[in-house]
This record gives C-alpha cells, sequence and structure tokens, in this order.
C-alpha cells in the first residue's frame, strides 16, 4: 500500500474490527487511533503475557460495532439504565439508524444492563456518573464495597491520580458510595 493509498475495507475490518473499519473510512481519526492504540496495548499485553487475548462477550461486539460507529460510549457511560430502559434506548437508537440485527437487540441489551445497569437513587449519583465513569465502570464501583473510610481512601488516591471532582462534591460522592456500597453483611 502506498503513502497516500486509503486502506481496504477488508484489511482495516480484519485488523481493527468493523468499528475502526468504519471510522477510518469516515474519516474519524480520533475514534480510528483510539481503536489503533487500544488494539496495539491490548496485543502487547497478551504477547507480554504468552496469552492470548481474550473475545469480547457478544454484547460488548455489538455496542462497539453499533454503538460506537456513530458516538463515543460517554452517553452508555453516563447512564445507568434498567432492561426496559436500555431495551427503549436502543430501540431509539436503530430507529435513528443504528445497525443492529433483530437478533442482537437481547445479546447488547444485556450486556448493557450487566454493564451499565441501574445505581441507587439519591444525592451522589450524578457525581457518579458524570466524574467516576470517565475513568472507570460501573461494575468497578459495585464490586467494591467499603466503609466510609475505604471509600475516603480511594477518592484521595483518585484525587491524587487527577480526579476532576469538586471539593464540593467529595462529600455527597463519599456518603453515597459509602451508603450504597458499604461492606457487604456478614
Amino acid at each position: 500500500m502506498t503513502a497516500n493509498a486509503r486502506p481496504s475495507l477488508d484489511w482495516l475490518q480484519t485488523s481493527f474490527g468493523p468499528a475502526g473499519a468504519k471510522a477510518a473510512q469516515k474519516g474519524n481519526v480520533r475514534h480510528f487511533s483510539l481503536t489503533l492504540a487500544a488494539t496495539l496495548v491490548t496485543a502487547s499485553i497478551a504477547g507480554a503475557a504468552g496469552q492470548d487475548v481474550p473475545k469480547p462477550e457478544r454484547g460488548e461486539q455489538i455496542m462497539n460495532a453499533a454503538c460506537a460507529t456513530c458516538h463515543d460510549l460517554r452517553p452508555i457511560d453516563t447512564a445507568a439504565l434498567d432492561e426496559a430502559g436500555w431495551g427503549r434506548e436502543v430501540k431509539s437508537m436503530i430507529e435513528q439508524g443504528a445497525e443492529v440485527k433483530s437478533d442482537d437487540v437481547p445479546a447488547l441489551v444485556d450486556f448493557l444492563v450487566k454493564r451499565n445497569g441501574p445505581l441507587p437513587e439519591g444525592p451522589g449519583k450524578d457525581v457518579l456518573l458524570n466524574i467516576c465513569t470517565r475513568c472507570h465502570d460501573l461494575q468497578r464501583v459495585r464490586r467494591e464495597r467499603n466503609t466510609a473510610e475505604g471509600w475516603l481512601e480511594i477518592l484521595d488516591a483518585m484525587l491524587n491520580e487527577g480526579a476532576p471532582l469538586p471539593e464540593k462534591d467529595l462529600p455527597v460522592l463519599l456518603r453515597y458510595l459509602a451508603r450504597n456500597f458499604g461492606p457487604a453483611p456478614h
């Protein structure tokens, strides 16, 4: 391939999957660059570990192919919907042109619920969705069960790493996390 030639769609799909191919063909350099970087990092980590890269589950594959071709995943990261809510959202996106086969809708909705299912209501939920999900998925938050002191230690560490958490929101988020994601009862 010459320096000025556009790569073929087949080569792009083989190398970077459907989302990367569509992004490159549409000229979405940022998305293509992120896809390329993620592919290279994943491959190098797997190569260094001497292991095969785990294949994403079907719902994630559908999300990456259908959702990420039109928009980044931030709108998904900042939503916490139940099955009915994600079903409505997927239906709306299909009506707007998202290419999702009807047979794939249940797998996509199941994945979205597992990854970004509902959160308890209350002060701090919006902070969690808008700040914490910039770096972490909701599964990570749900897995972590901490006391208020444990959550404060984590939040302090995140602030030291550059988390954009305004000072006024720290106590609100801390109360939300401690109340809703405290230690599991014995």
